[in-house]
């Protein structure tokens, strides 16, 4: 099933403010009173960092009042204890501000973290088919932005905009009470025109910092996936084409942010007149109002002093809501993640799996990636318990497409498939794979030690456990010579080490699981044939008394199976043992004959470089045509 719901980030106008819903249980967290004590104490801050906040203006246009008045030692005593008492409200308003943010902030990160921890989590949940359809490097960009996204939000939301507005409504209050309806008028008309052109402007910036995120998100696409391919670049001497690639990327990039960059210096500039005349307005209102007797001077320094005082946080408001606009951006692609339906997933009350012998069996299963091209069409096989069942045939004809049906990244869409009579839909996803070991065509490594990537078979393995595993896979000699041991870092995806080594490590993983089930996937795809030979007899010690599942190329390497399938086209159009096979002379055969005499021509070929006497009629014939 194709993905219905894209990660992308396009489209114009204001994105979806539901995250601030989504968000508030982990601001107010089940079972957790401490938190919500912390809440409850943020919020009582804020309110009296508010209430400061409102009276400094009082205690200022009082002082000026006593001083403007009659002079004398009372007045001017007076007047220092009320420019003592701004002081002090001043200082409380930071204390109180900065006590609400120190006491929220746990609250604030532990939101952080189980937001974080859960979209990690359920990425993990989504189907192989949702991987391979993603680019990493997008998708790691994605997760990074919505998460700061929601930092951001969660520090601007609850401490900006709310207390912007409550001091909104304390000033027009103590403006309404201590001088008149056309000055609260004023200001509140200066700070709608503020609000509507700031969230106006914003809105209509939205698109280019769409287009910022969608270009940084390619730019750094392009760079992973370069970076992770190193070798084939160098392989094909396109280190220009790269950069030019990720040039183009950035150039994108650049054209965006200029754009956003001139937007955001209109917003500014209208910002500043707006607030420029609505001072203006209210200054002169305050005038006449002195000069007809309604009002003191002390009146006009305060109306002054609650206009600046209005127009910090209103200011900061447009670069807060610039700032929540844009994380909502962030955060749609990854609510989107996280949002993400589950291709495969458990039915509920499903059962962990009870392996008793281990026996599989695909019965009738038809199965396809896209429903215009069937990969499976209906093949049906058993492997008994503690068996050895091998699956050959010419690529693409469906083999791996079996591991993956087993491991059940993908549900098959007729038929089923059983482990000791159970239908794996039937029982848990993680009891299935625990019953499972694989080494995979493909090893890729993680970029931590040899110990670490050998002990990930069985997570908690002491050391004896981790060298014996090394031991039986024939790797413990070479990572015993490395220069760190058992410490020695494997690179990004493993590069450190050759690809006989990667498979070894991998044997040994599996080794280290020790599972009663055993799936080798092109085990021995990617070793020499020297290698091959001393690793084939680790593995057949380690399926000795399991059930195995040999998915194979080199058919030398299942001449001992119980059981040969022959796999063509999705149908299996062969099945026995190797001798039978090989005397019925049909496709098998074919592939017996044909890759034997490749090897022929291999061993004719190292026997000629070693010693051109030894074989009689090729001697001094170069490689190239004695491979012809």
């Amino acid at each position: 099933m194709a993905d219905k719901h894209p990660l992308v980030e396009d489209g114009e106008g204001s994105p979806s403010f539901r995250p601030l819903f989504t968000l508030l249980p982990y601001l107010w967290p089940s079972g957790r009173r401490d938190l919500k004590w912390r809440v409850a104490i943020s919020l009582f801050c804020l309110l009296l960092a508010n209430v400061a906040t409102a009276v400094s203006p009082l205690f200022y246009g009082y002082a000026v009042d006593y001083l403007s008045g009659s002079p004398g030692q009372t007045a001017l005593l007076t007047a220092i204890g009320l420019i003592g008492a701004y002081a002090l409200s001043r200082v409380m308003m930071q204390a109180f501000a900065q006590l609400r943010d120190g006491i929220f902030a746990k609250v604030s990160f532990h939101a952080l973290r189980q937001i974080g921890v859960q979209t990690f989590a359920h990425v993990h949940t989504l189907s192989l088919r949702f991987h391979l359809e993603r680019k990493t490097g997008g998708l790691s960009r994605v997760i990074e932005r919505g998460t700061k996204g929601i930092d951001t939000l969660l520090t601007f939301a609850v401490f900006s905009i709310f207390p912007t507005l409550l001091q909104l409504a304390f000033f027009s209050a103590i403006m309404l009470w201590k001088l008149d309806l056309a000055i609260t008028l004023a200001t509140l008309v200066t700070v709608a025109a503020y609000i509507w052109f700031t969230f106006a402007v914003t809105r209509w910036r939205i698109r280019f910092r769409r287009q910022m995120n969608e270009s940084d998100t390619e730019a750094n696409t392009k760079a992973v996936d370069s970076l992770l391919n190193y070798e084939t670049v160098k392989y094909f001497s396109a280190e220009g084409h790269e950069t030019r690639r990720f040039d183009k990327s950035m150039a994108r990039f650049a054209q965006a942010s200029i754009q956003a960059q001139t937007s955001l210096s209109i917003l500014n500039t209208g910002q500043a007149v707006i607030m420029a005349v609505g001072i203006g307005v209210v200054m002169v209102l305050a005038a006449y109002g002195i000069s007809e007797g309604r009002f003191t001077v002390g009146s006009l320094v305060m109306a002054n002093a609650y206009m600046i005082q209005l127009y910090q946080p209103l200011n900061f408001l447009g670069t807060v809501y610039r700032e929540i606009v844009q994380a909502l951006v962030d955060m749609e692609a990854m609510f989107k993640l996280l949002y993400q339906p589950q291709e495969v997933k458990d039915k509920p009350g499903a059962q962990p799996l009870t392996v008793s012998g281990g026996e599989i069996r695909f019965e009738n299963v038809v199965f396809s990636y896209e429903p215009e091209r069937t990969v499976l069409k209906g093949i049906s096989f058993t492997v008994p318990a503690g068996k050895t069942v091998a699956v050959v045939g010419p690529s693409g004809a469906g083999k791996s497409t079996i591991s993956r049906i087993l491991f059940r990244f993908y549900d098959i869409r007729d038929g089923r498939v059983t482990i000791d009579g159970q239908d794996i839909r039937d029982v848990t996803q993680a009891s299935l794979r625990a019953a499972i070991g694989i080494v995979p065509q493909d090893t890729v490594l993680f970029n931590d030690t040899v110990r670490y990537n050998i002990a990930y078979g069985r997570i908690g393995s002491d050391d004896a456990a981790v060298r014996e595993a090394a031991r039986l896979a024939q790797i413990d000699k070479f990572i015993r010579e490395l220069p760190q041991g058992y410490g020695s870092m494997v690179g990004e995806r493993g590069l450190k080490l050759s690809g006989g080594e990667k498979q070894r490590v991998a044997i040994a993983r599996t080794i280290l699981k020790n599972p009663p089930i055993l799936l080798l996937d092109e085990a021995t795809s990617a070793l020499d044939t020297h290698t091959e030979r001393e690793i084939q007899s680790a593995l057949g010690e380690v399926s000795r008394n399991r059930t195995t599942l040999v998915i194979a190329h080199r058919l030398s390497t299942v001449v001992d199976a119980d059981e040969i399938l022959v796999l063509d086209h999705g149908e299996i159009v062969e099945r026995g043992r190797h001798s039978a096979l090989v005397a019925r002379g049909g496709q098998y055969a074919a592939m017996w004959n044909k890759q034997k005499q490749a090897q022929e021509v291999r061993e004719r070929l190292k026997a000629v470089e070693s010693d051109p006497d030894v074989v009689p009629g090729v001697a001094r014939t170069s490689p190239v045509a004695a491979a012809d």
